[in-house]
């Protein structure tokens, strides 16, 4: 179900706790809504749903990918600066980016992975990631 993006800054700045198999609906909205806004989205967290839930569906060379409870383990390269925009808000807003991370996550099926995430990809990641932290982007 597609659902109204959030944009209340009280709700966007709370952390986030972990999800559960039973979150799996929430995943699934997340991923109906990131549909409903693909020419100008490629990244959104349950926040932006209004659910505080640790879930953040991602676009990866054109294809979806749903992380449950995802945690970066691991870091690489020197951090850059960059704008970022986000349907949350209006404008950009300055950001902190590594060009590498490795991040550990729950699949769809809630199968434990480790993947690796270069450059675009790895900085949709982290702002996907801060908004489950309660960080305002």
């Amino acid at each position: 179900m597609i659902r109204e993006i959030v944009k209340d800054q009280i709700l966007l700045s709370q952390k986030s706790i972990d999800a559960a198999y039973e979150d799996k609906n929430i995943a699934q909205d997340l991923l109906d809504t990131l549909n409903a806004h693909h020419e100008h989205c490629v990244g959104m967290a349950a926040n932006m749903i209004g659910e505080l839930k640790n879930i953040i569906v991602i676009t990866d060379q054109g294809s979806p990918i749903i992380m449950y409870n995802p945690q970066i383990i691991k870091t690489t390269g020197t951090p850059y600066t960059v704008q970022e925009g986000c349907l949350s808000h209006q404008g950009t807003k300055e950001a902190l980016r590594y060009p590498k991370i490795k991040v550990a996550y729950l699949d769809y099926d809630f199968k434990k992975k480790i993947k690796t995430f270069r450059d675009y990809t790895a900085q949709i990641i982290q702002h996907e990631m801060d908004h489950c932290n309660g960080i305002l982007i």
